[in-house]
């Protein structure tokens, strides 16, 4: 759609959904559907969190029928901010309809939503995800499926969005829609070291770590489940896992107060 101003003085377009989404710390945000926001049923309890929904949904959808325009223009200036609120509600239902997802998988090989910042990542696009269903309770966060973690936005613009705008199974069910786009974990990591030599409890937990993983490599493995190759499979790195692990000398005890590689992990965290 083209923007045009509706007057030189009005902030406004005269198209409510090409101007919020051009607006800056949108970039999250996919395009719904006008079909979708009209369908009742894809509404259902969101008048309880918008007050005059009605109304909300006509701003929402530019349609103002036997209505001045005029009035319109002044309802809509006073009912912005709810516009806005219910545009994010019903975002998070569309982005898990098929036609959201596929909205939102070009943003992501676009890099909308960023990429991780962990080195060994390997700048992984990320996906944004809430914390929690109910709004007004958690900001939005970013999450890598490498490393399997969550991230703060980088902006503070994006860092204001709601977390209840994405949900919480926005990534799960975008991956479960698109098994080919699940990346391969890597397994190098970083661990600390003065001088050289690996710091104690850091090197113990790595080494703790690396053991958790192989039984369930094991396991997987035992049940015929591929985890070399393929979406979600692993990508080795074996000098760095010897070197977590220790090396020959550190094996003989020959770095002065680090134990072996296997001692003392009953202590550790289960």
């Amino acid at each position: 759609m083209n923007l045009t101003s509706v007057s030189s003085g009005s902030d406004f377009s005269e198209y409510w959904v090409d101007s919020f989404l051009e607006t800056k710390g949108n970039e999250y945000f996919c395009d719904i559907d006008i079909e979708y926001i009209t369908d009742r049923f894809n509404l259902t309890g969101l008048n309880n969190e918008v007050d005059r929904i009605s109304y909300v949904i006509d701003i929402i959808t530019d349609n103002s029928p036997k209505r001045n325009p005029r009035e319109f223009q002044r309802i809509r200036e006073q009912m912005e901010a709810q516009a806005r609120y219910l545009y994010g509600l019903i975002h998070a239902r569309y982005i898990i309809t098929s036609r959201g997802l596929q909205k939102m998988l070009d943003k992501y090989r676009n890099g909308d939503f960023g990429y991780c910042q962990r080195v060994y990542c390997d700048l992984q696009p990320l996906l944004p995800i809430g914390l929690n269903d109910q709004p007004k309770l958690q900001p939005v966060k970013l999450y890598c499926p490498t490393c399997e973690d969550i991230y703060n936005p980088k902006s503070s613009r994006h860092g204001q969005i709601d977390g209840a705008f994405f949900g919480t199974s926005f990534p799960g069910m975008f991956f479960q829609t698109f098994p080919n786009l699940v990346p391969p974990h890597p397994t190098k990591r970083y661990i600390p070291r003065v001088f050289g030599f690996q710091l104690h409890e850091q090197a113990k937990l790595a080494r703790w770590q690396i053991l958790q993983r192989k039984k369930l490599e094991k396991k997987l493995l035992q049940n015929h489940i591929d985890i070399a190759s393929g979406p979600g499979s692993y990508i080795y790195d074996e000098e760095d896992e010897q070197e977590a692990a220790g090396n020959e000398g550190y094996n003989k005890g020959s770095v002065k107060g680090l134990p072996p590689p296997m001692e003392g992990l009953q202590n550790t965290r289960a």
